[in-house]
C-alpha cells in the first residue's frame, strides 16, 4: 500500500513537472516569435488616451515650447523669429484650419489616431483628401532628410567615392556606422540616409554640400521654392535645433517633389542593402578592419502593408514620433504624413495606415484643398510625373524575400528548440521516475 501510494505520488508530481514544462514552454514561445492572443490585439493602455485637440490653433506660428536643451542657441547666436504666417493659407481657405478637415459627407475618422497633426494627400493630383491642423507648425525630426535628399541628389554624383572621417562616425543620434577611412558611394550613404536615418551619412552629405550652416541653407532655399512656407531647416539631420519647424502640409509638399526623383523613389523603396565597413584604424592597438554589413529599411510599412511606397521616420524628445509613406492601390498614390504623434494607442505605421486605408476608400473627387504645384509655385490639382519605385522582380524583391525567410528560419528554429528541450526535459523526468522505483 505504501509503494502504491509512493508510486501515484511520483507519478503525480511528474505530470505536474511535465505540464509545467510545457506551459512555460509554449509561454516561451509565444514571448519570443510574437503568437498568440497578444498578436491578435494589443493590450490597452493603462490610461485613457486623448488626442490632443488643436482646435484653438495653438501652433499657428511656432512649435510646442521644447523638452529639453537642444534648442538652445550657441554661444553669440539667438533664436530666429517664427517664420511669418502667410495672409492667405497655402493650399486654400479649409486649410488655414487647425482642427479636422474633412470633405463634405466624409464618414468618421478612424480611431486611435494621436498625431497631433496630419494630413493625406494624393501624390499625383496634389488634392489634399483629409488633414488635421495641416499647417500647424512642429519639429519634423529625421524626416527633414527628405529636405536634404532635395537638395542633395541633384547636386552629388552618386558614383562619388568619399572617404569617411571621425566627424562623420562622431555625428550625434542614430549612425549608420560610417568609420574613419571607409570608402562609400554618395550612392551608399544616400541608401544610410534614407532607409536608416543616419546622422553620419547626412553629414558625410552636408560637408560635401559647403558644411553643416550652408546644407541648412540650401534646404531652406529649397523650401521657400516649393511653397514650403512652414518650414525651417536648423540641421541637416533633423536633430532639434533653434527654429526648427515644419507642418503636416510641408512635409507632403517635400515628399511629392522627392518622388519625382526615379532615385529616391528607388532608395526608400529598398528593403535591405549591403554597407560597406573600414579599415582597422591604426591608432587604436590590435583594432581589425571592420566588414560591412547589410542594413535594412526603418519604414515597417514597407513590409506590413500592401502597395506600401516608401516613407521616412523620425523622433526626437522634442518633436515625438514622426512619419511621411505614400501608398498604391487601384492606380491611386496617396502620401500621408503625421507629427508629434505618440506611440498609444497604436503605433505612427498603423495610424498611417488606418489613414491612407480611410483616404483610399473617399470617393472620387472628394478634396479639402491641394498641395502646390512644383513647376509653378501655384496651388494646383494637376497631375505631376511621379517615379515609380521598383518593381517586386527586382534584386529588391529578392532582399524582401530573403528577410522574411530568415524571419520565418528564426521562428520555427525557436519553437523547434523549445520543443526539444520539452521532450528531453520530460524524457529526464521518466528516467528519474524509473531509476526511484
Amino acid at each position: 500500500m505504501n509503494t502504491r501510494m509512493s508510486r501515484t505520488v511520483r507519478f503525480r508530481r511528474s505530470r505536474a513537472l511535465a505540464a509545467a514544462v510545457l506551459t512555460a514552454g509554449l509561454l516561451g514561445a509565444t514571448t519570443v516569435t510574437g503568437l498568440g492572443v497578444a498578436d491578435a490585439a494589443p493590450a490597452p493602455p493603462s490610461t485613457p488616451f486623448t488626442t490632443p485637440n488643436t482646435d484653438s490653433c495653438p501652433n499657428k506660428t511656432a512649435p510646442p515650447p521644447p523638452i529639453d536643451t537642444s534648442e538652445v542657441p550657441a554661444p553669440g547666436s539667438t533664436t530666429p523669429s517664427p517664420l511669418p504666417v502667410p495672409s492667405d493659407p497655402i493650399g486654400g481657405d479649409k486649410l488655414g484650419r487647425c482642427g479636422v478637415v474633412v470633405p463634405a459627407g466624409a464618414p468618421p475618422l478612424p480611431a486611435d489616431i494621436s498625431a497631433t497633426a496630419w494630413l493625406v494627400a494624393d501624390l499625383d493630383t496634389g488634392k489634399v483628401l483629409a488633414a488635421k491642423d495641416p499647417h500647424g507648425r512642429y519639429r519634423p525630426a529625421s524626416t527633414i532628410k527628405t529636405l536634404l535628399a532635395a537638395v542633395a541628389l541633384p547636386a552629388l554624383d552618386p558614383n562619388q567615392v568619399v572617404i569617411g572621417t571621425q566627424d562623420d562616425a562622431n555625428a550625434d543620434g542614430t549612425r549608420v556606422g560610417i568609420g574613419p577611412g571607409g570608402r562609400y558611394t554618395n550612392d551608399q550613404l544616400f541608401h544610410a540616409l534614407l532607409m536608416c536615418s543616419g546622422n553620419d551619412a547626412a553629414h558625410a552629405i552636408a560637408t560635401q554640400l559647403g558644411g553643416d550652416e550652408a546644407t541648412v541653407a540650401k534646404m531652406n532655399a529649397m523650401a521657400k521654392q516649393l511653397r514650403a512656407m512652414d518650414t525651417r531647416a536648423a540641421t541637416p539631420s533633423g536633430l532639434d535645433g533653434p527654429g526648427m519647424s515644419t507642418s503636416a502640409y510641408d512635409l507632403a509638399t517635400i515628399f511629392r517633389h522627392d518622388m519625382q526623383n526615379p532615385t529616391f523613389a528607388s532608395i526608400i523603396h529598398t528593403e535591405q542593402y549591403d554597407f560597406p565597413g573600414y579599415p582597422a584604424n591604426p591608432t587604436i592597438p590590435d583594432d581589425k578592419d571592420h566588414s560591412g554589413f547589410p542594413i535594412a529599411n526603418d519604414n515597417h510599412l514597407l513590409y506590413d502593408y500592401d502597395g506600401d511606397l516608401g516613407g521616412k521616420t523620425g523622433y526626437t524628445d522634442d518633436a515625438r514620433q514622426t512619419f511621411v509613406t505614400a501608398a498604391e492601390r487601384g492606380g491611386h498614390r496617396l502620401v500621408v504624413t503625421l507629427l508629434k504623434a505618440d506611440v498609444l494607442p497604436i503605433r505612427p505605421p498603423e495610424q498611417a495606415a488606418r489613414l491612407l486605408d480611410y483616404a483610399f476608400a473617399l470617393p472620387a473627387g472628394a478634396t479639402i484643398g491641394s498641395l502646390p504645384d512644383r513647376t509653378t509655385g501655384e496651388d494646383s490639382n494637376t497631375n505631376v510625373a511621379l517615379a515609380s519605385p521598383p518593381a517586386h522582380d527586382t534584386p529588391t524583391a529578392a532582399a524582401q524575400t530573403t528577410t522574411h525567410g530568415n524571419s520565418n528560419l528564426r521562428t520555427i528554429g525557436i519553437i523547434g528548440a523549445l520543443g526539444l528541450a520539452i521532450a528531453l526535459g520530460l524524457f529526464g523526468w521518466s528516467r528519474m521516475g524509473r531509476s526511484r522505483r
